[in-house]
């Protein structure tokens, strides 16, 4: 396609958009921005200035698509005011929609975090003193009293009394390993996959010591439900992780701090719906998981029900959004 060509096609979409812009300065108390079909634009524009950069189309043609980015990006930014509507509008549309645009990242991370966590399950199950590489003695025997048949609360530290203390516990390492998961994309997206890894390796070599102890079906109801949200959302933040390190790795017509700011504001999105996973996640892990008066059918079918939920959120929700 040539660079004319490219222009003919989009744009009455960057018109629309200049359009909306102008209707803003002119009327900066109205709501003209805050609508789908402005934020739908918005995202494809900026995928058109990907392309134009790219492909070294002319110089007026890039610097029309940065000068309605740039100013899209500031009018959307400075609106975002927290409140429900800004809420709304992230779990609504723009959570699920990041997740999809960053569809490789995302099946980078899930690979890089699966595949040793079922090897290292493997291993550990056919050799259980492989544990003592992961884990120390002590902790593995605190692991076999916390998924005992015999638990009053499963899964619960020695040193925490109630499932409040639980939730906080949780909520903390949660949001440490996503934090990890993330931010080691900041060198050059090994961190990241060095995060992804450890912890699917650590987690798969736990599973894997349970079940060879007996404890598999105590483990397993137990993790099965706040797992479709946890291990999602630590996915999810590996995968902008990963994207940021690209973004360092590769930063194509930008400079690396162009790129980086760039990847920053899509990536953003993404951990704006991992931290609230990962607080859903630490309520169910704390007050549904550890309930060993649960029968473990009854956590079965509510984790079939949340994974579907999940997969059918990141799937569809905001296709309809224009």
């Amino acid at each position: 396609m040539t660079p004319l060509q490219f222009e003919e096609l989009y744009a009455p979409d960057w018109v629309e958009l200049e359009l909306t812009l102008e209707r803003h300065a002119a009327a900066p108390s109205a709501r003209s921005i805050s609508g789908a079909r402005f934020t739908a634009l918005y995202r494809q524009t900026c995928g058109h200035l990907a392309i134009a950069r790219s492909r070294a189309y002319p110089t007026h043609l890039v610097d029309r698509l940065e000068h309605i980015t740039a100013q899209c990006h500031q009018l959307i930014y400075q609106q975002r005011e927290v409140g429900i509507a800004w809420l709304a509008r992230i779990i609504a549309h723009d959570f699920p929609v990041a997740v999809r645009a960053h569809g490789g990242y995302v099946i980078t991370a899930t690979l890089l975090f699966l595949v040793p966590t079922l090897v290292m399950g493997a291993l550990v199950y056919a050799k259980p003193e492989l544990i003592l590489s992961v884990v120390s003695a002590e902790t593995a025997s605190e692991f076999d009293e916390m998924y005992s048949s015999s638990a009053t609360s499963i899964g619960r530290l020695r040193s925490v009394d109630t499932d409040w203390m639980m939730f906080g516990h949780y909520i903390r390492n949660n949001i440490s390993v996503a934090f990890q998961c993330f931010a080691g994309g900041l060198f050059g997206g090994l961190g990241s996959i060095f995060f992804l890894a450890f912890n699917g390796a650590f987690g798969g070599a736990i599973a894997g010591y349970l079940t060879g102890r007996g404890l598999g079906s105590t483990f397993y109801s137990f993790i099965v439900t706040h797992a479709a949200f946890e291990l999602t959302a630590i996915v999810l933040a590996g995968a902008a992780g990963l994207r940021i390190g690209h973004s360092l790795l590769a930063p194509g017509r930008q400079t690396r701090v162009q790129s980086l700011i760039a990847a920053s504001r899509q990536a953003v999105v993404l951990l704006y719906g991992v931290f609230a996973m990962l607080v859903v996640a630490a309520v169910i892990e704390a007050f549904w998981s550890s309930a060993a008066w649960l029968p473990a059918s009854v956590k079965y079918g509510v984790a079939a029900v949340c994974w579907i939920a999940v997969l059918a959120y990141f799937t569809l929700q905001g296709r309809r959004a224009r």
